[in-house]
């Protein structure tokens, strides 16, 4: 008996679409298995990091690692007050009751820098969370509507050939050590554009506040309408 050609593309088409709901069954049990380990650990239930290992929450409240020491509005409307600061590798549903706001941003490639900048900041910049770095800053910002109008190559020149960003960074490397985060990547309405870590160790205190005020003074922050500047230090210290 001969097989009728399109008899067998739905067969084809049916059996991948099997295999398609399979895996995305497996797909969603692991993601159940990874919630309930979190969940049961006492941890708050984020999405499991192979998700998508770039995005990162944080939470201002009750509790978390991070205990808040000082914080000033620079510019802008105000967070609320919070005593502690929780970081976490991934997403929450919702805002837990311990918590007065919620902040998310994912780590992407640099926008700004060329090719020899970048591989001088690879050569020098350190990791986020060495153990020594028990203190930290956690500074969300925004740049106003004229700033996003400009195309890249205008907003290059502000970056680094007028307000020397890059420059300046790397003259406090490795000590300083800063991972960026960007908010308006994830295509949804988030009250800042960038939030950024940074830590250090308690003698580097005064060269962070030095790097922060050189970047302050420049051409580049004429176009910041909001920032927070949180500081941290370590649980237990």
């Amino acid at each position: 008996m001969q097989n009728h050609p399109d008899l067998d593309a739905k067969a084809d088409r049916t059996s991948d679409r099997r295999r398609f709901l399979s895996r995305a069954a497996s797909a969603v049990a692991l993601a159940s298995a990874g919630l309930n380990q979190l969940v049961d650990a006492g941890q708050p239930a984020a999405l499991p990091a192979f998700f998508n290992p770039r995005l990162f929450t944080f939470l201002g409240g009750d509790k978390g690692t991070w205990r808040v020491i000082a914080r000033k509005t620079v510019v802008g409307t105000p967070l609320p007050d919070v005593k502690r600061v929780d970081i976490i590798n991934g997403s929450l549903d919702e805002l837990p009751e311990s918590a007065a706001w919620m902040l998310r941003g994912v780590t992407s490639n640099e926008r700004y820098v060329t090719r020899p900048e970048k591989d001088q900041l690879a050569a020098k910049q350190v990791s986020i969370g060495r153990p020594e770095a028990t203190h930290a800053a956690l500074i969300p910002i925004r740049k106003n509507a004229q700033w996003w109008a400009m195309t890249q190559d205008e907003r290059r020149a502000i970056f680094e050939e007028r307000s020397h960003h890059v420059k300046t960074g790397l003259k406090y490397l490795p000590a300083i050590a800063r991972r960026l985060h960007h908010c308006r990547d994830l295509g949804e309405r988030q009250p800042f554009d960038f939030i950024t870590l940074f830590d250090y160790t308690k003698e580097d205190s005064a060269s962070f506040e030095d790097m922060v005020a050189e970047l302050r003074s420049s051409e580049e922050w004429k176009y910041v309408d909001r920032e927070i500047d949180i500081r941290l230090i370590r649980d237990g210290l």
